[in-house]
């Protein structure tokens, strides 16, 4: 007799998901049977490509369809036949916006409450998307399309950036058919630390590289492989941008465009741009400008060469925004030319407002400044020509970014339009009515997500891969695509990021800063009609207390509603908080071996160490890095040069070299590098085979705050620590192992609760 199968035991085309039941017959012979395929995922006809690009750092005003003087044909194009959005928001920061894009709920319920970078030990800030929070990559895999990410990811915690893994957080254990990024909050546009899939590449190897040219080749490569290979498919091609997050760097010819643009500061461009914008229409007649953010000086007020150096720094700044836009041109002529554009829906945000992360005077290093250390105007002076280029890590000052976010407040990580109001552009031929007009509604990042479900046909799913799925919170804008003057559908949205605090409901917002370290209780919000005061000029909560006290109300159950408890208002010192299962004083590193820092690899700030090779030099040529940790912005390398021991001692761009007076001797021997002292000075000695041959004094131990570097054994590579050799610099005799020895720590002297991080 025929026997039905259930299937249960039988591999579905796709063996990520359920396997289907069986719908044949399978008897004796095949002529008693009846063959049965399982019906191909295909989404519902019609169903659009969706490319999503995501800026960084990029202000509401750095756009030139948002008013900016910078040239930004490509992104002004696609507003032009599209829709621009002038009451968008987002989260304030890259981790947790990405986080509720790619979900469609709120950050501190998919457990990114804050940087991806820290697992502070409650269910809203573990630093990873829970599994509760299918990513709309899984979605759209599961329903028929293919997956591709390309550039910034920053959802993977530091602990599961090895090549060991585990991988579950990586993009492609989150629903990416395939990837090629980076994975930290910020990269050097030259010498990137770049990842495929799930292993470690190194950058093409070409004249004048640059990560976004790289990044746009590999997304053509990506589609042109899908269309080629599934032509019936749709695609889902994600591309994050590092630009233009700091270091700004961009070709020599973007930057000479701008010479003298910006002689006339940051005073006068925030009123041109402010002239433009309400031109353009993305701000409304009436609108004026805020009181300068504290701390920002008038222009006016500073001396010539203060003028020549922060012009430059925002013309630096200015042609990376242009060199970003050309990138978006050449996706965009790209989709044009094999004939996908027309049936591509097309989104272009920023994950938040600009940066003022520069400080007063801005950096040639930017690490300066998030290692405490201090950052002199006269070395960003001397540093001039340089900016943009691969000898800095440059930042520009506060008041560019201010002018960036006009005509909003404060910046980045604030709750204040400054840092959570961002342009969204959507492009979709033929489906947007009006094309060219802005709209007005109010709308959040988790939006996004429902907004390409319903474009595409797809459904959230209620349960995925056996586990039961958090609501989507979003609500889809696709109706103001349609009905560019109707009313919005979004009423209520908070706000948090570091004890920062806001919340919108039908056209009021209630906002606060907090000061770390003080009483929340202590914080008083504002209150602004933000139907009528884009600006959030007026604050209305002396006329309006039972509003504001409704509204905080309010904010608190969504705090409680969302996983925003407790509220945490550490910034650099959330560093020290870690999960007491990564705790490790002894790492054994093989040739080749590249680890991040943090819980996955050794944490050198604030302690002393030692770093010892087991190795053979065979020649006299036997020369090589032994173990450098770090870029060419910081660090430190040990390494061998001319026979000798040698360590470059990089703080921020000012490097001490301590070279041992005597060649190594030819043959085995078990070397060793060890750094002891405290942040007002220090010792580096050398020892060969357990006898010191070198000691001298450098300027301190490693600070805390190096974020996004990577360790590497035996090599360094693309950024090399130290200007005294090209990389990889990988060492030509035999290395057997290197180990290291975490000692004890030391109090920093100023403490750096409120000092913001480098890697978001």
């Amino acid at each position: 007799m025929p026997t039905e199968l259930n299937g249960s035991d039988m591999q579905h085309p796709d063996p990520r998901l359920e396997p289907a039941p069986f719908g044949g017959v399978v008897a004796d012979t095949v002529a008693e049977s009846t063959p049965w395929w399982a019906p191909a995922v295909r989404p519902g006809d019609g169903a659009p490509n969706i490319v999503m690009i995501v800026l960084d750092d990029v202000g509401y005003g750095q756009i030139g369809c948002y008013g900016a003087a910078t040239h930004t044909p490509a992104m002004n194009a696609l507003a032009a036949d599209g829709a621009r959005f002038a009451n968008f928001h987002v989260t304030g920061l890259c981790s947790t916006t990405r986080s509720s894009l790619l979900t469609g709920r709120n950050h501190h319920a998919v457990g990114v409450g804050f940087l991806a970078d820290f697992d502070t030990g409650f269910p809203g800030y573990r630093g990873a998307v829970t599994p509760r929070a299918a990513t709309l990559a899984e979605m759209l895999r599961d329903g028929g399309y293919g997956t591709y990410a390309v550039g910034k990811w920053h959802l993977t915690p530091p602990a599961h950036m090895t090549p060991a893994g585990p991988f579950h957080q990586w993009p492609t254990g989150r629903g990416f058919d395939r990837y090629y990024g980076f994975l930290w909050g910020e990269d050097d546009q030259w010498a990137p630390d770049l990842w495929q899939d799930q292993h470690h590449v190194e950058p093409p190897r070409r004249d004048g590289y640059h990560l976004s040219e790289d990044l746009v080749d590999r997304a053509q490569r990506y589609v042109a492989d899908h269309v080629s290979a599934a032509p019936d498919r749709p695609f889902f091609l994600y591309l994050a941008f590092g630009a233009c997050h700091a270091p700004h760097q961009a070709p020599r010819e973007y930057l000479e465009r701008y010479r003298g643009r910006f002689d006339h500061g940051w005073d006068v461009e925030r009123e041109h741009t402010l002239q433009r914008q309400i031109a353009l229409g993305v701000v409304p007649p009436g609108t004026t400008l805020p009181p300068p953010n504290e701390g920002v000086a008038n222009w006016a007020d500073l001396d010539g060469d203060q003028h020549r150096l922060y012009a430059r720094m925002q013309e630096v700044f200015a042609g990376f925004m242009e060199h970003t836009d050309a990138q978006i041109g050449r996706l965009v002529e790209y989709l044009r030319g094999i004939g996908e554009l027309d049936n591509t829906l097309l989104v272009v945000l920023s994950d938040n407002g600009a940066s003022g992360e520069g400080g007063a005077d801005g950096s040639a290093n930017e690490y300066r400044y998030f290692l405490g250390l201090a950052d002199r105007f006269e070395d960003a002076l001397e540093q001039i020509d340089e900016l943009g280029g691969p000898a800095t890590h440059n930042h520009y000052p506060s008041g560019w970014a201010q002018a960036g976010n006009t005509p909003l407040k404060l910046y980045k990580k604030h709750t204040f339009g400054g840092g959570v109001r961002a342009p969204l552009i959507v492009h979709w031929p033929g489906r947007i009515a009006a094309p060219g007009t802005v709209r007005t509604q109010f709308h959040h990042v988790i939006d996004v997500l429902p907004t390409v479900l319903q474009a595409a046909g797809v459904q959230a799913p209620a349960s995925y891969r056996g586990v039961p799925q958090l609501p989507v919170h979003g609500t889809s804008m696709l109706y103001t695509l349609d009905e560019p003057g109707t009313t919005g559908r979004r009423r209520q949205q908070y706000f948090e990021t570091a004890g920062h605090r806001g919340i919108y409901r039908d056209g009021w917002k209630a906002v606060t800063t907090h000061l770390p370290g003080t009483p929340f209780d202590t914080d008083r919000f504002e209150l602004y009609r933000l139907d009528e005061d884009f600006a959030e000029l007026h604050d209305l909560a002396a006329e309006h207390p039972a509003i504001v006290a409704d509204l905080v109300t309010a904010w608190w159950d969504d705090a409680r509603a969302y996983g925003v408890l407790p509220l945490d208002d550490r910034m650099q010192s959330r560093v020290a908080v870690k999960d007491p299962a990564w705790a490790r004083t002894r790492y054994r590193l093989l040739p080749g071996a590249r680890l991040a820092n943090g819980p996955a690899g050794p944490d050198f700030a604030g302690r002393h160490f030692t770093v010892t090779a087991r190795l053979e030099r065979h020649r006299p040529g036997d020369d090589g890095v032994l173990l450098a940790y770090g870029r060419r912005a910081a660090g430190f390398s040990f390494f061998v040069a001319d026979g000798r021991l040698s360590l470059d001692l990089n703080l921020a761009g000012r490097h001490t070299v301590v070279t041992a007076p005597e060649p190594l001797a030819l043959g085995p021997a078990a070397v060793a590098l060890t750094l002891a002292g405290d942040h007002s000075g220090a010792e580096a000695a050398f020892t060969v085979d357990g006898v010191e041959v070198h000691r001298a004094p450098v300027p301190a131990v490693l600070p805390a705050g190096l974020g996004c570097l990577s360790l590497q054994c035996g090599h360094n590579s693309p950024s090399p620590v130290s200007p005294h050799y090209e990389p990889p610099f990988t060492f030509a005799g035999t290395l057997h192992e290197v180990l290291i020895d975490l000692g004890p720590t030391v109090t920093e002297p100023h403490p750096a609760a409120d000092r913001p991080l480098a890697m978001d």
